[in-house]
């Protein structure tokens, strides 16, 4: 497996001080870079929280920490990288400058991941003189919790390259998932735009409030997603006839006038007031750091509660929480530097210009 031996982070934010934390916590340095001059702390309390989360993973001790170093520009972080993860704000035009810039200094064999929630890697590669290693990596929040990765490819990304990327973020406790074709925003976002344009309206038009929107599905099928996914769920709705039963049944249901998916209601202050009106009371004065930790702790109970399924072998996240968790364990044993002499060759060959 193609480990990483040293990484570069590009942009400091939720996300990425998401995937900082991640690589620290497997005992992997890294080098970021973010001009915000308060990306100092706002890495550090990310860094709190992740700590927190993997003490209740690992009561025995946690990994030896990697080092983190903040650097002056994109050339000095990603020097000497051979795993640099760009998570800068969605735009392209940024992303072609940033990109550009990493392309010129970061070493040939590199691979090069972009945390981007829908921009196509093939519209990112553009700016590149070396396209064929970059992929989008496209994580969840937490990502130092969530483990899943969509990685796609563009139209010039090597195959190798996906291998490789495919491989290291395994190498980090992530379920890596390579798309099998190029469109924007991928899968997971776009399941959740859909639910989000549906929600959108249900509120808009008075027919719950936000809160009571959560707990609808907080308390019914997102008990369910958490350990079998949407298609599993519904084979088992079928009853002993199963899927074909299943669609059989509810297939006509497709026709009927509920969704509002290809509509959406006027994005205006009084639907922003509205929301977050409600968001606000829905919180019930707790922070936004208060809230991380109750999201931590759940998570980390969730996938603990399903490790212990299937005689103990785990279900789901359940199962892949097991082989983190023991992982991680494992690296707790031994030096941190063990990590970076592992790192092997049989990554990705530039590819000729002609």
């Amino acid at each position: 497996m193609s480990v990483i031996g040293k990484a570069a982070a590009i942009g400091g934010g939720v996300i990425g001080a998401g995937w900082v934390a991640r690589l620290l916590l497997n005992g992997i340095d890294v080098s970021i870079f973010d001009p915000d001059p308060e990306a100092s702390r706002k890495v550090g309390e990310v860094m709190k929280g992740a700590r927190r989360a993997y003490r209740q993973m690992l009561p025995d001790g946690l990994p030896k920490e990697g080092k983190l170093t903040f650097a002056n520009t994109i050339a000095e972080a990603v020097r000497d990288a051979d795993f640099i993860q760009e998570s800068v704000p969605e735009r392209l035009d940024l992303k072609h400058k940033v990109l550009a810039e990493i392309d010129a200094h970061a070493p040939a064999n590199a691979i090069v991941g972009s945390s981007t929630s829908g921009i196509k890697p093939s519209d990112m590669q553009t700016a590149m003189k070396y396209p064929e290693r970059l992929v989008v990596g496209h994580p969840f929040n937490p990502v130092y919790l969530l483990p899943l990765v969509e990685i796609v490819g563009g139209k010039d990304t090597l195959p190798e390259a996906i291998d490789v990327a495919k491989e290291m973020y395994a190498s980090i406790g992530m379920k890596p998932v390579v798309i099998r074709k190029e469109i924007e925003a991928f899968v997971g976002d776009r399941l959740l735009e859909a639910a989000w344009r549906e929600a959108l309206w249900l509120i808009k038009d008075g027919i719950c409030t936000v809160e009571e929107l959560d707990d609808i599905m907080r308390y019914s099928f997102g008990l369910r997603w958490a350990q079998m996914g949407m298609f599993q769920v519904y084979r088992v709705a079928g009853g002993e006839a199963g899927m074909r039963h299943f669609m059989a049944q509810f297939g006509p249901c497709l026709k009927w006038p509920w969704t509002k998916l290809m509509d959406v209601p006027e994005f205006n202050d009084e639907l922003v007031d509205l929301i977050a009106t409600q968001s606000d009371e829905q919180a019930h004065g707790l922070s936004i750091r208060e809230l991380e930790k109750i999201r931590d702790d759940n998570l980390v109970a969730i996938m603990d509660a399903l490790g212990k399924q299937n005689k103990g072998k785990g279900w789901g996240a359940g199962a892949l929480h097991n082989d983190y968790t023991k992982r991680l364990a494992k690296l707790a044993k031994k030096p941190a530097s063990k990590a970076a002499e592992k790192a092997k060759a049989g990554k990705p060959k530039k590819k000729k210009k002609g």
